[in-house]
């Protein structure tokens, strides 16, 4: 098969994975404090997310789409106030927008299953991860899914 072929295949197969619902059937999905976050790019306030301290060793998924988005061995305490990944499980697993609100000009992290905003991405702040980004994200927009065998630590 010609490469752009498969090209226009994996597209294609991505296109379909999406996720699409109108507003009704997303404020029926989700609670009002989620849909505030996910769908309207809210922000919860830190220290209060269900998964801030969690040493849980699992898969953190989309809680409005169940895609699978960080694993729980790039999580690290960054002291902000909201759950801090250094990186997403793969590239395409999220989509990083341009966001000029509150007169400034940050990174904003969404899902790329279901375009739910899920928090912003820091660079340059000096942790010490591999990747020196700190992928700040709202524990309201996330559902942690244990490792069978792992437990918590």
């Amino acid at each position: 098969m010609p490469e752009n072929q498969n090209t226009q295949n994996a597209q294609t197969a991505q296109a379909t994975d999406q996720i699409r619902r109108s507003d009704e059937e997303w404020r029926a999905q989700l609670s009002s404090e989620e849909y505030a976050v996910l769908r309207q790019a809210g922000t919860e306030r830190p220290w209060t997310g269900e998964y801030v301290d969690t040493k849980t060793t699992g898969v953190y998924r989309c809680r409005a789409c169940g895609a699978e988005l960080f694993r729980s061995d790039t999580k690290f305490d960054s002291h902000c106030g909201w759950p801090s990944f250094w990186s997403p499980m793969a590239g395409d697993k999220v989509r990083l927008l341009e966001d000029r609100s509150f007169g400034t000009v940050r990174t904003e992290v969404r899902c790329a299953r279901c375009d739910s905003h899920l928090g912003h991405v820091f660079e340059g702040e000096g942790y010490g991860t591999p990747t020196d980004q700190r992928f700040c994200i709202n524990s309201v927009s996330l559902t942690l899914e244990p490792d069978e065998a792992a437990g918590t630590a």
